[in-house]
């Protein structure tokens, strides 16, 4: 075997040893930065031409589940413990409560992203249908000094804390857009790399917001990687959500309409 095939094997090896002690996986680059510092003496071309395809070279213990992202095999067994899991323990995530962070949303997505003129904190079953129910309302309306008058819009947020279950928000999410101009989902910052690209790429392909946050009271930390598409919702639906409001609560209906 020639040195060079000798150097590309132990390069493998290593990148498979890294894969293993990170089994939330390593980006591309981030895995190539670690090879460079562990092969300083090797060219960079021929780091990158021995990595970038370990997921065919060593398929039996690597592969791709999204874009980039190189991950271990793990066993039947260790991958469904994994799946499972803990729930991170980052900061103060272990008193922190959903409804938590539905003010501190409510307030960033008005004074700092801007989207909307008034928005308030809802969620739970408050107007007798789950999926109905956002964790944030807001409404987008024409101010008193605004020459071209418009039509309000309804704009809802699903937020979550608990990063292991992204799809069932999104699915909340979706829902909300039978009676909202916009949507967003609002996930904290340790969702897993994978389930990341996947709901991003769901958010890109049916125009939904997408908020990450970290699980700090004090300082959540909102940041965009998809900004919500504006559409049409079906006025029946808008309609029926303003009678559940007007019902539950006047003074709150009366706020944002």
């Amino acid at each position: 075997m020639s040195q060079t095939k000798k150097t590309q094997e132990l390069i493998r090896d290593k990148a498979v040893e890294l894969l293993k002690a990170n089994p939330q996986g390593l980006r591309y680059a981030n895995l190539h930065r670690e090879l460079v510092k562990v092969f300083p003496d090797v060219s960079l071309k021929l780091i990158q031409w021995t990595s970038w395809d370990l997921h065919i070279s060593r398929r039996k213990e690597v592969y791709k589940p999204t874009r980039g992202l190189f991950k271990y095999r793990l066993s039947p067994e260790q991958q469904a413990e994994a799946d499972v899991g803990q729930p991170p323990e980052v900061g103060e995530e272990v008193t922190l409560r959903e409804e938590d962070f539905y003010a501190l949303f409510a307030d960033w997505l008005k004074n700092d992203l801007g989207e909307c003129t008034e928005a308030t904190p809802l969620g739970g079953n408050s107007l007798g249908k789950k999926w109905g129910t956002p964790d944030v309302i807001a409404v987008y309306k024409p101010s008193q000094k605004d020459v071209v008058k418009f039509q309000p819009e309804v704009i809802s947020a699903e937020i979550k804390i608990d990063s292991r279950d992204p799809i069932t928000a999104f699915g909340q999410a979706i829902a909300y857009r039978l009676f909202s101009s916009k949507v967003y989902i609002v996930e904290p910052a340790t969702i897993a790399p994978e389930d990341l690209d996947r709901i991003e790429s769901l958010c890109i392909l049916f125009g939904v917001g997408f908020i990450l946050f970290d699980l700090n009271l004090s300082s959540p930390n909102f940041r965009i990687r998809v900004r919500a598409q504006r559409f049409v919702p079906d006025m029946f639906y808008v309609n029926e959500l303003a009678d559940r409001l007007f019902e539950a609560d006047k003074d709150l209906f009366n706020k944002l309409f």
